[in-house]
């Protein structure tokens, strides 16, 4: 309930400010009595269009190709005059972009889902974004003409500061929404948004090219090749969305699969991959950085697959020479999954994030060597030994946190770096979560002995 009433209040107070926004600029900037309210339609028809089939790029993050008519739609009435009886009259975009924006607060998954507040708060988010938009194109574009080869330079790149500003806008205001209604626990770290905004950037430059040329060539056909252009460019975002997607089945795949071997592993990958994401937001981590640390985390006991089954169920620790056993057969699975491209940097994570034996490197064959670990897999070290040791296993007990946290930092291997350590600490204090028994139940215990992990 209490994640309910977050939401509604979120969504009712962008709705809100969605609303006093609009009747300010429709009060600040009447249209003009000349506007032409098909072609307004049609932009308008064309946001709506595309905002509705957009996609999940990101966990709770939508996107499509929508900035682009906004950027054309921004530059061509910025730029945009008419002669009539009183004179040469000029529009204001700022009005137009915000009426555009008003119509696309639905995606298809809102119809799914019969959702309400997702509605309301993108309808606040679009017109905060596009007025910020319009008022950009305004104030570069005051006085501009498309006839000037100069000025059609100046158009697109405006065209691309727009698209720029309205996806920042929009994209701040989601950061917050979502960090409102679900918590920091509940939501994936974005990855990829340079990606994502080069992309919008990209859109913008050529949304403005579409407006300075509407203006130019004043000729109502060109809006057929103008709505081919928002589709073709709403496909990056799909296929973008459908890349992610495949990623995120094929790392299911795996778990589960190893979950069918090793009932210990369900629970612990995700408890490893909240953990490293924990300590990774707290070391600063960007959202590709922390992404693939949650990846690196789901694949990093997938060498278990190829350990032999009588040193899966062993009781207890586990001898040098069965170690390397172990190390050797996980070596070969690493290496497989190495071959697949967008697993090899999270590969090269966590093959060098378990206990090694003497004079063994940290990065195994086909992989990067070192003798010193990088931050990633001490990151990865320590909290899957974290969770190991706060664990109940079939040879020992569980220990406290506090206890396994004393471990951790006794230990001299280079795996369990002590600001690492802290970082986990300073984390779940902010998360307020405790983990293992309230009391010490094993002492004495080095994350050496935690091989099974």
């Amino acid at each position: 309930m209490a994640i309910r009433r977050k939401r509604l209040a979120l969504a009712t107070g962008l709705f809100l400010a969605g609303v006093l926004t609009l009747v300010f600029t429709l009060i600040r900037w009447t249209p003009q009595p000349s506007t032409d309210w098909v072609i307004v339609g049609l932009f308008a028809f064309a946001s709506a269009a595309l905002s509705f089939r957009s996609v999940e790029v990101n966990d709770r993050m939508y996107a499509s190709s929508s900035a682009m008519v906004v950027a054309t739609a921004a530059t061509y009435f910025a730029i945009h005059t008419e002669q009539t009886a009183t004179g040469v009259v000029s529009f204001d975009a700022v009005t137009i972009v915000v009426l555009i924006a008003a119509a696309g607060p639905f995606d298809i998954v809102d119809f799914r889902r019969r959702r309400v507040f997702q509605p309301a708060s993108n309808f606040g988010q679009l017109i905060l974004s596009a007025f910020a938009a319009g008022l950009l194109a305004d104030l570069m574009l005051d006085g501009r003409s498309a006839h000037d080869p100069s000025d059609f330079v100046l158009v697109a790149a405006v065209g691309a500061l727009v698209a720029l500003v309205y996806n920042l806008v929009n994209l701040s205001l989601v950061r917050l929404g979502v960090r409102i209604a679900y918590g920091r626990r509940n939501i994936l770290p974005w990855s990829g948004l340079w990606l994502l905004f080069g992309s919008q950037l990209v859109m913008g430059l050529v949304g403005g090219m579409l407006g300075a040329t509407f203006e130019f060539a004043d000729n109502e056909s060109l809006l057929v090749l103008m709505l081919a252009v928002y589709v073709i460019g709403n496909t990056v975002f799909t296929s973008y969305s459908q890349v992610r997607v495949a990623h995120e089945s094929t790392l299911r795949g795996f778990v589960k699969t190893l979950e069918t071997r090793d009932l210990y592993t369900r629970g612990h990958t995700e408890r490893v991959a909240y953990f490293s994401q924990l300590i990774g937001q707290e070391l600063g981590f960007s959202g590709t950085q922390l992404e693939h640390m949650r990846w690196a985390s789901l694949v990093h006991d997938m060498g278990k697959l190829a350990i032999p089954i009588e040193l899966m169920q062993k009781q207890g620790k586990l001898s040098d020479d069965e170690y390397r056993r172990l190390r050797t057969a996980t070596h070969k699975v690493d290496d497989l999954l190495s071959e697949v491209d967008f697993l090899r940097p999270m590969i090269e994570v966590c093959s060098g994030a378990h206990p090694r034996l003497s004079g063994e490197d940290f990065g195994q064959i086909g992989h990067t060597h070192t003798r010193n670990p990088s931050l990633e897999q001490r990151v990865l070290a320590v909290a899957d030994a974290f969770d190991a040791m706060t664990s109940v296993r079939g040879y020992r007990m569980a220990m406290s946190q506090q206890a396994a946290y004393d471990a951790l930092r006794r230990d001299e291997t280079a795996l369990y770096d002590a600001e690492v350590v802290d970082a986990l600490e300073r984390s779940l204090v902010a998360v307020g979560e405790t983990y293992g028994p309230p009391h010490l139940l094993v002492t004495g215990e080095e994350p050496a002995g935690v091989r099974h992990g």
